[in-house]
C-alpha cells in the first residue's frame, strides 16, 4: 500500500498552530525565568521548560516520520513500541527462565504485530497478540521448568505487550484505513489523536491547577482532580470538534469521538500510575527530559488509540 505525505493545506495549517502553540510556550517560559525566577534555579519553571523542550523535540521527530512517508511511521512507532516495552518489563521481577518469553516479546512479537501492520493483514494484525502470544509467552516460560511467582511473571509479560505493542500499534495502523472521501490523507487521523489526546492531559493539569479541590485517585495519582477531569476533557472535546475540518468527521461526531479517546487515555494514565505505585516508582524512566519516561507519555495513548482505531473502521470505512 504506497502512501505519500500530501502537500495540501491541513498537514501545513496543524504543524504550523503546533510549532506556534510551541514558540509561544517557549516565550513564556523564558519571560517567567526572567521576570519571577531572575535568572536564578526555580522548580517549577525549569521544569515547565524542560517540558517544553522536549516537546519540541518529540513534535519535530513525528513531524520528520510524516515527511519521509508510511515507513518512517511505522518504524517510529515500532521503536516506541520497543522502548515503552523495555521500561515495562524493567520496572518487573523477572526470572532467569523467564528469558525465553522475554526474547520473544521483543524479538518475535513486536516485529511480527508491525510487519503485520506494515503489508496491511488485519485479521492475523487483531489476534496475533490477544490471542496467540497470550498463549505462547507462557509456554515459553513454563518450559524453563521454573513455578516461583509464575502466575505473576508470565502475566507482567503478557501485560506489557498487549500495553507497549499491541494497543500502541493501533496508532499508525491508522494509515491503512481506507475512508471514502479521505485518501491519502490518514496522517492526519494520527496527528488529530495524538493532539486531542495530549491536549486532554495538560487541560486536565490547567485546570486541576486552576480551580481543582476534590482529589479524584489520592492514592494512585494526588495532583489528579474531579474538576481538573471534566473541565479537561470537555476542553479537549470542543477542541476535537473544533479542528474536524482536518478529518472525515462531522463536528458532533468529532466531539464524540474526542470524549471517548479522551476517557480512555485518563483511564489509562491511571491503570499505568496503578502499576508505578504497587513498584514504589513516580516515572517509568528517565528517557524524556521533564517527561520522565517513554511511557508516562504513551499511557494515554496505549488506552485510546485502540478505541478510536476500532471506532472509526467500524464506522467510517
Amino acid at each position: 500500500m504506497s502512501f505519500q505525505l500530501p502537500t495540501d493545506n491541513p498537514y501545513y495549517l496543524l504543524f504550523g498552530g503546533v510549532v506556534c502553540t510551541l514558540l509561544l510556550a517557549s516565550a513564556i517560559g523564558l519571560a517567567m525565568r526572567q521576570l519571577i525566577a531572575r535568572g536564578r534555579p526555580h522548580a517549577v519553571i525549569d521544569n515547565l521548560i524542560d517540558r517544553v523542550n522536549a516537546w519540541w523535540w518529540m513534535v519535530g521527530v513525528l513531524g520528520v516520520s510524516f515527511w519521509l512517508g508510511r515507513v518512517a511511521v511505522i518504524v517510529l512507532f515500532a521503536m516506541l513500541s520497543f522502548f515503552a516495552l523495555r521500561e515495562f518489563l524493567t520496572i518487573t521481577d523477572t526470572r532467569r527462565g523467564d528469558h525465553r518469553a522475554l526474547l520473544a516479546s521483543f524479538f518475535l512479537c513486536l516485529p511480527v504485530q508491525y510487519w503485520l501492520l506494515y503489508i496491511d493483514w488485519y485479521g492475523l494484525f487483531a489476534i496475533l497478540l490477544p490471542v496467540y502470544g497470550f498463549l505462547v509467552l507462557p509456554i515459553l516460560a513454563a518450559l524453563s521448568g521454573d513455578p516461583k511467582r509464575f502466575l505473576t511473571r508470565t502475566a507482567t509479560i503478557q501485560w506489557g505487550v498487549m500495553v507497549a505493542v499491541y494497543c500502541l500499534s493501533h496508532l499508525p495502523a491508522l494509515l491503512n484505513l481506507r475512508i471514502p472521501g479521505f485518501e491519502g490523507k490518514s496522517m492526519l487521523l494520527i496527528a488529530y489523536l495524538i493532539l486531542i489526546v495530549q491536549g486532554s492531559d495538560v487541560l486536565q493539569y490547567v485546570w486541576g491547577k486552576l480551580i481543582g479541590k476534590h482529589k479524584l485517585s489520592p492514592t494512585l495519582s494526588p495532583s489528579k482532580t474531579w474538576e481538573g477531569l471534566i473541565g479537561g476533557v470537555l476542553s479537549a472535546t470542543a477542541l476535537g470538534a473544533a479542528l474536524h475540518g482536518l478529518t472525515p468527521f462531522t463536528a458532533w461526531e468529532a466531539a464524540g469521538l474526542s470524549f471517548c479517546v479522551c476517557v480512555m487515555g485518563f483511564f489509562g494514565g491511571l491503570v499505568l500510575s496503578a502499576i508505578k505505585r504497587d513498584r514504589g516508582i513516580k516515572d517509568w524512566g528517565h528517557l524524556i527530559e521533564g517527561h520522565g519516561g517513554m511511557l508516562d507519555r504513551l499511557d494515554s495513548l496505549c488506552f485510546s488509540a485502540p478505541i478510536f482505531f476500532h471506532l472509526v473502521r467500524y464506522f467510517w470505512t
